[in-house]
């Protein structure tokens, strides 16, 4: 009968998928846990990972990552492997100890630096002008997964720049954390597919410089992260942009720079943690 022709067909398919995945070393591209779609079959959406398949550098639920607010849009991380990043490296805004890791926008001087220390293992531009596609970065160092989302930026003369920033994700320990950059506008459903889901998202409120508190919150509640940490907060009080959302959101101000998170300890309503600093 015809349709038992079509069963070495699914056999195949079925050893495909079964197939043991390629170590981290041998894969050309992790796969993202955090992710709602897969990157390299688009039209396909995961319902679970098996842990064969499933990116290993993401690590146990109990582990926990310090996370360290420098200030303006630079954030301390560090890992339960000892990986240091630091988000919108300026040199300006010294971490406590030299970074494994740092990121960097375009937008603004105060966002990045040409001439960043030796000793930093590596640094990830959120532009590339070499390429209309914008950066691309996938790397893996150590227990953390970085990659990278592009977005278009604003520049001085009100004209829209593609792909001039980027939004940072950094896997591990069983999070998905998220650092929007200098973000100028809303995202859309594609951008919103690539990110997935952020468990910790670093969102910037002046409302102006970056985007609008309105606009912003937008962004903040399609998101829906657990913890949202507010950075680059020049400007009008903070206050503008926790008016903002409703009675789904909690609001806490913290005396300390400093918050240690993880998979477990993770808000069970999202929480805007204002930790100290400017």
């Amino acid at each position: 009968m015809p349709h038992l022709l079509l069963i070495p067909l699914i056999i195949a398919a079925l050893a495909v998928f079964a197939a043991p995945r390629p170590s981290l070393a041998q894969a050309e591209t992790p796969v993202s846990q955090c992710q709602m779609i897969a990157r390299s079959l688009p039209s396909v959406t995961f319902a679970s990972f098996s842990s064969a398949s499933a990116l290993q550098v993401q690590g146990r639920a109990s582990e926990e990552v310090r996370i360290t607010y420098i200030g303006h849009s630079t954030f301390f991380i560090e890992t339960p492997a000892g990986v240091k990043i630091a988000t919108d490296y300026n040199g300006w805004y010294k971490p406590p100890a030299l970074p494994t890791v740092v990121t960097m926008n375009k937008a603004h001087s105060s966002h990045y630096t040409m001439n960043p220390e030796p000793g930093i293992r590596y640094v990830l531009h959120g532009w590339d002008d070499d390429s209309d596609k914008g950066a691309d970065h996938d790397v893996v160092v150590d227990d953390t997964y970085v990659r990278n989302v592009p977005t278009d930026i604003r520049g001085w003369g009100g004209a829209m720049e593609p792909k001039g920033n980027s939004i940072f994700i950094f896997e591990v320990a069983g999070l998905c954390i998220g650092h929007l950059g200098h973000l100028h506008h809303e995202l859309t459903e594609k951008q919103y597919a690539e990110i997935g889901r952020l468990d910790v998202l670093m969102v910037p409120v002046d409302g102006g410089l970056t985007m609008g508190a309105e606009s912003m919150s937008r962004v903040v509640q399609r998101l829906r992260s657990a913890l949202i940490l507010p950075m680059h907060r020049r400007g009008p009080p903070i206050s503008q942009f926790l008016s903002m959302f409703g009675k789904g959101f909690d609001a806490v101000t913290d005396d300390d720079a400093t918050i240690t998170v993880s998979a477990r300890s993770l808000p069970k309503r999202p929480t805007i943690h204002i930790l100290a600093g400017v």
